[in-house]
């Protein structure tokens, strides 16, 4: 199966990099019901936020009683913090299918199929493969400091920290991964945008 697929997006001569943005494209359109299904969950913990604000000052000095306490809220309304985790879980076997391809031989030894790592060691620091994956890097940064920014008040801190793991997994991934991963944060923006349009006034 992956050599079949890497023979198929390597047979569009040099576009390798645009058939994995049209693939990621067309993954996430896969999953826009799923996400539209996650949006409706998020609007309920909106409607709870002044709640949850409310017991995290009641038992700020018990954090045992003030987890259970956001657990029963969040049971009682049929949802949970992490509800909202759906597409990016699922997006994890064409992640993995994504770091397959970048490591097959046909493109292992190109630059898409490099981590950053080997191509400063080959390239220098400065240099344009290098800036390549710097600007990459940069984007997704700016994507998931947005997406944090636009996050739900009333979610747990560390879950608004989460957007910026993939700044680190691009950083550490070959460089076709990087770019499945930029166009796919992207897109999660984009939905945010369009299904969350009143997380933005909500965010802290």
């Amino acid at each position: 199966m992956i050599d079949s697929f890497v023979m198929f997006i390597t047979g569009f001569g040099g576009n390798t990099a645009l058939v994995i943005v049209l693939f990621t494209l067309a993954v996430r359109l896969l999953l826009l019901p799923l996400s539209i299904k996650q949006a409706r969950a998020a609007k309920i913990r909106m409607r709870l936020a002044p709640r949850l604000q409310e017991l995290q000052k009641r038992h700020s000095r018990n954090p045992e009683r003030l987890s259970k306490e956001m657990s029963a809220l969040y049971a009682k309304e049929g949802t949970s913090p992490f509800a909202g985790f759906g597409p990016a879980l699922a997006q994890m076997p064409f992640l993995w299918l994504m770091y397959q391809v970048a490591t097959h031989p046909l493109i292992g030894t190109d630059l898409l199929g490099r981590h950053l790592a080997a191509v400063v060691a080959q390239y220098g620091l400065i240099s344009w493969p290098v800036l390549a994956f710097a600007g990459v890097i940069v984007a997704i940064a700016l994507i998931a400091w947005y997406t944090s920014r636009r996050m739900e008040a009333g979610q747990l801190k560390i879950l608004k920290l989460l957007p910026y793991g993939t700044v680190i997994a691009a950083a550490v991934l070959p460089l076709a991964a990087g770019i499945y991963l930029l166009v796919s944060t992207a897109w999660t923006a984009g939905e945010r945008r369009v299904l969350y349009p009143a997380s933005l006034s909500a965010a802290t």
